[in-house]
């Protein structure tokens, strides 16, 4: 049963983490230790939680192990207080990844989006160069990359969103280093066989960070809302943490390619207007919506997995609470309005 009302950051970080039917099925058939690569960033303090907790929900001792320059050591403490076995660790430094330990299960959640503007040298390097590092030293291990749904160009808010089979036609140079990154993985996977499974996500929520969350901050501050990306798909970051880690189910030579994200395709108007009446506030628009969207269709990961346990209306309900009530919110927007790929 899904609460009413989340109460504070503990609440929160349980139920992001907490492990479906799916995940501890999957989990329970996998040989080996996890390690997630990149676990300091937004999403991977719950997916490894989450995988720690399936492992031992299903009678198992495999090992979680995370991975990260940890920039933040709060993020450090707290997946050590959950069992996480921590390594700090630059992976674009050789030394520091020939160190690690060999892992037969690998989650890939590396990656450079913002500050790409007049650092575009970097962003490849993260993206391109150490994906190709890293299959070097792990070409044995099983993979699942996340990639991003803005490989895909924009597309007519009618058709429903990309699929995995349409032609990718990524815009400027983060999304061309993501599509980069899935060609690395794609040739190790063909050449030496590492088994890879590929997740086009778009876009994980939680509340304190996510399009929704931006959404919301901006109609309770009274700020002025640009309709030109009119539509907008999103994921409770829990259930798309859930349907990635079963993934490892699918991993393959060539690689598997799932789209991840909410069955519905969101106008950004009418969320808004339900955020306005939840909090009282009055909600101005500038701009008027395009036809076309960055969007994905995301029916194959639903035919595999089910359907997200959280609706977009709790969602709402819960961030709308919880702003409301003054809760932990992250200084990261998504700038999912972006329509010429300027990060």
């Amino acid at each position: 049963m899904l609460p009413e009302q989340i109460n504070d950051v503990n609440h929160l970080e349980d139920l992001l983490s907490e492990p479906t039917e799916g995940v501890i099925d999957a989990l329970s058939r996998m040989d080996g230790d996890l390690m997630v690569l990149g676990v300091g960033g937004k999403m991977g303090p719950s997916l490894a939680r989450m995988a720690l907790r399936a492992f031992r929900a299903a009678g198992k001792n495999n090992r979680v192990i995370g991975v990260s320059r940890f920039t933040s050591p709060d993020i450090k403490k707290k997946l050590s207080q959950w069992d996480i076995e921590v390594i700090s660790c630059d992976l674009l430094d050789e030394k520091g990844l020939a160190s690690l330990p060999d892992v037969p299960n690998i989650v890939f959640m590396v990656g450079m989006k913002f500050g790409t503007v007049g650092q575009e040298w970097m962003t490849w390097a993260v993206n391109t160069m150490l994906p190709a590092m890293v299959c070097s030293r792990f070409r044995w291990s099983n993979f699942v990359v996340f990639s991003t749904g803005n490989v895909y160009p924009l597309t007519q808010i009618v058709h429903g969103g990309s699929v995995e089979t349409d032609t990718l036609s990524p815009i400027g140079e983060y999304a061309m280093s993501c599509l980069g990154r899935e060609r690395v993985f794609e040739y190790f996977s063909r050449e030496h066989g590492t088994k890879v499974a590929i997740v086009r996500l778009n876009y994980a929520v939680e509340l304190r960070y996510g399009v929704l969350v931006d959404l919301a901050r901006k109609v309770l501050n009274g700020e002025l809302i640009d309709l030109t990306m009119g539509a907008v798909n999103v994921i409770w970051q829990g259930d798309a943490v859930a349907m990635a880690l079963q993934c490892f189910s699918h991993v393959s030579s060539p690689p598997f390619v799932i789209n991840i994200t909410g069955p519905e395709t969101l106008s950004v108007r009418r969320v808004c207007e339900w955020f306005g009446r939840l909090m009282n506030r009055s909600v101005t628009f500038i701009g008027a919506e395009a036809q076309d969207a960055l969007l994905s269709n995301a029916q194959m990961a639903h035919m595999l997995f089910g359907y997200p346990r959280v609706s977009v209306g709790r969602m709402v309900k819960w961030i709308a609470d919880w702003l409301m009530r003054g809760g932990e919110v992250w200084d990261k927007p998504t700038h999912f309005e972006e329509r010429h790929g300027r990060f």
